[in-house]
């Protein structure tokens, strides 16, 4: 897609320690290869783009003047480590970005030595920079930490509940708010880089804590008046008051793309007893690419892309439409009809869809920011006074939410429902965002009802049967990517609770399909057929409550079953094991298999292969019934294929 550009200075750099053997005259022309080498692989690979082009400066600043890795360097989120990876000894590695057996996408500690913590769910940095500096405070070795959070992440709490304890960390911790959206406090050229560089001189910190013994001495009124007069002044100047609060020493605002700005600001910080210190960075996301410049949300995360152009690969055109837009367009469609509907995302409009919802309902549309504690328990006070608020988040992000959904709508029977975006294996992403675990989570708990989508119509009845239903909490989980094509429902149908549906009959063998991989189960059903062996399918829809009377009915009349599932072990597959159990079909010689993700964390990789993996495929799925057949023992297994 992209070739190489020309990068001589990039060329004599393989880690920081080369790095800080330049001049500093030489830093805007590394900077600039830097940023050229990332657009390239981006091109070349696909993934995160806008937010490490925003931020080559700032990282090439920080390896120059701290001692990386002994001082250690904490990226919030991640994603805006491309610039860091090929300046850590991973270059000749980064064209396998996002690729099986390749560099992941986000900060990884088994991938290098440079990565002290690794990052893929927001707005963590402050919390572990605190670990690393109070950790080698206690211990006394050298050696600082440094938190960069930004792109969004300082609008969720741990951060903040970080910052309030980061005081015990004193100049052992250093956090960079790296400012590339709506800046708090907009940079204004020379000024406000002399300011930066004044307030975090020696010599002003000198001075500041010369005046701060001498004011001890006069009385705690004009101890405390001084303080305040100092900080309010400061504050006025430049914008830092809520982090003084909070028991920072705030810098800033700077121009995070001006080496010569930056360099010195960091050397003072460097060198300063005094801590810890917030450095408020502006930053543009996408810098020095106009197309992501210009269009920074659609270059957040890209496919491959043609450099000159800035045309992304995204395959063909047309085709089935993307699960999330399915679930926005419905519930748009539902809350024409209904003025009590309402939705809810975290920081991720587009990703669930919920910005198909706020074009046609703006006022009933919340994004309330990297903050999904805070959006389950508003939803469940919305929910609380009559609404039927939509709950849209990722899987992996839901996790983060897991004690308000247990005692803030759980416990409470309030009828939140979730929409499961992601829910399963998402490729390039890897663990991190994997939706693994919330059939597990959530199917232990009491009020709930889960289901899971087969298909994009599917999905069309999950949401319609959601909005109707009332009586408690209800999550319907789907995955990502492209629908299977089927048709979409001109009127949706509205599912009967914990009722699924036979999509093939048969009598030996039984395939219990939950979600996405019920086209694997029909594809599995024809291939046993050809062996002789007459193969249920069936849809269960419902992983609580299981539709008793259709599974126990199979188990009665088939030699093996066979749960199917995209989800961690403790899901259906556990459940429909109870259920056999506690109906004592244990003792009748009934052979039950259960397919599920491993108990594993899977490295990123093609869906394809993260299948094959899993032994989620129909080929898996024949083996393991051929296996149950010959097996001599009467009784239920959980046994992998």
């Amino acid at each position: 897609m992209t070739s190489r550009p020309d990068t001589p200075l990039l060329d004599t750099v393989d880690t920081p320690a080369d790095l800080r053997k330049l001049e500093p005259k030489q830093l805007r022309q590394l900077a600039d290869e830097l940023r050229a080498e990332m657009i390239s692989t981006v091109g070349s690979t696909g993934g995160h783009l806008g937010s490490g082009l925003g931020v080559v400066e700032l990282t090439t600043a920080i390896h120059y003047v701290f001692n990386t890795p002994e001082d250690r360097l904490i990226w919030d989120v991640g994603h805006q480590a491309y610039p860091h990876k090929i300046l850590t000894g991973r270059r000749d590695r980064i064209r396998t970005l996002r690729q099986g057996g390749g560099l992941s996408g986000f900060t990884k500690r088994s991938e290098s030595e440079y990565d002290p913590f690794g990052a893929a769910h927001s707005s963590t940095s402050i919390s572990a920079g605190l670990g690393f500096a109070v950790a080698n405070k206690l211990a006394g070795t050298p050696g600082k930490a440094i938190a960069v959070i930004g792109d969004g992440a300082m609008s969720a709490g741990m951060a903040y509940e970080a910052m309030n304890n980061a005081e015990q960390a004193g100049n052992r911790l250093v956090v960079i708010l790296n400012d590339n959206d709506m800046s708090i406090a907009p940079p204004v050229g020379g000024l406000s880089a002399y300011l930066a560089r004044m307030v975090s001189s020696s010599e002003y910190l000198g001075l500041r804590s010369l005046a701060s013994k001498v004011a001890r001495k006069f009385s705690r009124r004009v101890h405390t008046s001084l303080e305040k007069a100092e900080e309010f002044t400061r504050g006025m100047v430049t914008g830092g008051t809520l982090f003084e609060e909070l028991g920072f020493y705030y810098v800033g605002p700077i121009d995070g793309h001006n080496l010569d700005h930056l360099i010195p600001v960091l050397e003072n910080v460097r060198d300063s007893d005094q801590g810890p210190i917030l450095i408020h960075v502006v930053t543009q996301k996408g810098k020095g690419y106009a197309p992501a410049e210009e269009s920074a949300d659609k270059y957040h995360g890209v496919a491959k892309f043609d450099v000159v152009s800035g045309k992304q690969d995204k395959g063909p055109g047309g085709g089935p439409p993307a699960y999330q837009n399915v679930f926005g367009e419905t519930l748009a469609k539902l809350a024409n009809d209904d003025p009590l509907i309402c939705a809810i995302t975290a920081a991720m409009p587009s990703g669930t869809g919920v910005d198909k919802f706020a074009q046609a309902h703006p006022t009933k549309a919340f994004d309330v920011g990297i903050a999904e504690q805070h959006g389950v328990t508003f939803a469940a006070g919305l929910a609380a006074q009559g609404m039927r608020p939509f709950c849209a988040i990722y899987s992996t992000f839901l996790q983060r939410a897991f004690d308000q959904v247990v005692h803030d709508v759980a416990i409470q029977n309030l009828p939140v429902r979730f929409a499961i975006d992601r829910a399963g294996l998402v490729g390039a992403d890897g663990a991190t965002h994997a939706g693994s675990f919330d059939i597990t989570y959530l199917a232990t708990l009491p009020n709930f009802v889960i289901m899971a989508a087969a298909d994009e119509a599917e999905l069309v009845h999950m949401t319609y049967t959601a909005a109707m239903h009332d009586t408690g909490p209800i999550a319907f989980r789907y995955p990502r990517g492209n629908g299977t094509g089927v048709a979409l429902p001109e009127t949706p149908e509205l599912l009967k609770i914990g009722k699924g549906r036979i999509v093939r009959d048969g009598s030996k063998i039984a395939l219990l399909s939950l979600g996405t991989r019920l086209a694997e189960s029909l594809k599995a059903a024809d291939q046993l057929e050809a062996k002789g062996l007459s193969t249920t399918v069936a849809d269960l829809r419902f992983a609580k409550p299981l539709d008793h009377e259709m599974i126990e009915r199979l188990m009665r009349t088939h030699e093996v079953i066979v749960t199917v599932e995209e989800g961690a072990i403790g899901g259906l597959g556990a459940h429909v094991l109870t259920l056999a159990s506690d109906k004592g079909l244990t003792d009748a010689g009934l052979k039950i298999r259960t397919l599920r993700l491993p108990d594993i964390f899977q490295d990123h990789d093609t869906p394809d292969r993260q299948y094959d993996e899993a032994g989620l495929n129909a080929d898996n799925i024949v083996d393991t019934v051929l296996k149950a057949l010959r097996h001599n023992s009467a009784g239920v297994e959980e046994a992998r294929a």
